[in-house]
């Protein structure tokens, strides 16, 4: 029996920028049954901080009382609204068997699950804010999972779910995905992701342009594009063509 979900959208471990979102979210009213849940991220990827991190964590849980205002910056990440592009971690407590699990998507980075975390915290009312942050706050500092709960990490993310840049008809084996991309540049698969070129497909400079300019003109906000995002995108997309042209460049003259 499923008790909680949270989904954490977040940029790809090899991916240049740092955002963090939060997707959809299934908390029951009773703030108590889902608490663990924050709990359990929180032991498990508090230790994935580094030390700047570590030390500014105790001033943004102690904002988060008052809740945090988004778009922001916090820990190196944008935190913000838009979800587009970002990948998907899953996140989930359970009860099998009559034992409390809590099933962690294990394939991201850890400090996007943490502020993901601080973000729902923030994000309730009154005292069930301040249980959440207390909880979360705990789990940080102690590295202690919640009393009566197991954790099952899942290396590749929860089966089934199809990742965000898959091809058609792909299904959720993050792993196989990920090995079509080996011997890729970090920088040259985030750049080819963005403009949804596939591991080993030909790349020509005029497709490269013609690739931007649609996803240009689809960001903009004169075009449907959010205007809160426009900017951020725009950059994105920018600099995503200039490492591909560079990549281009520097193949021709090899």
């Amino acid at each position: 029996m499923i008790i909680a979900e949270i989904w954490v959208r977040h940029t790809r471990r090899h991916m240049p920028t740092r955002r963090v979102a939060l997707g959809d979210l299934h908390l029951p009213r009773a703030a108590e049954a889902w608490m663990p849940l924050l709990g359990a991220v929180g032991a498990t990827f508090g230790p994935g901080l580094d030390d700047e991190q570590r030390d500014g964590m105790p001033a943004l849980l102690a904002e988060a009382r008052s809740g945090l205002r988004i778009p922001r910056v916090a820990l190196r990440y944008r935190l913000q609204t838009d979800v587009h592009g970002l990948d998907r971690s899953r996140h989930r407590l359970l009860v099998e068997r009559g034992t409390v699990v809590a099933e962690l998507d294990d394939h991201g980075d850890p400090v996007p699950q943490v502020l993901a975390a601080v973000l729902i915290a923030a994000g309730q009312a009154g005292e069930a804010r301040l249980r959440a942050l207390r909880t979360l706050d705990e789990a940080l500092r102690t590295g202690r999972l919640p009393p009566s709960v197991r954790v099952r990490r899942l290396r590749h993310g929860p089966p089934g779910t199809r990742p965000v840049f898959a091809p058609p008809g792909a299904r959720g084996d993050r792993a196989d995905g990920d090995a079509r991309w080996v011997g890729v540049p970090a920088q040259h698969r985030w750049a080819m992701e963005v403009f949804g070129f596939r591991p080993g497909a030909p790349i020509e400079v005029s497709e490269v342009q013609r690739r931007f300019r649609r996803r240009a003109r689809a960001a903009h906000p004169d075009h449907g594009g959010d205007h809160r995002s426009a900017a951020e995108r725009l950059a994105e997309i920018a600099e995503a063509r200039a490492v591909l042209l560079d990549m281009l460049t520097t193949r021709g003259r090899a």
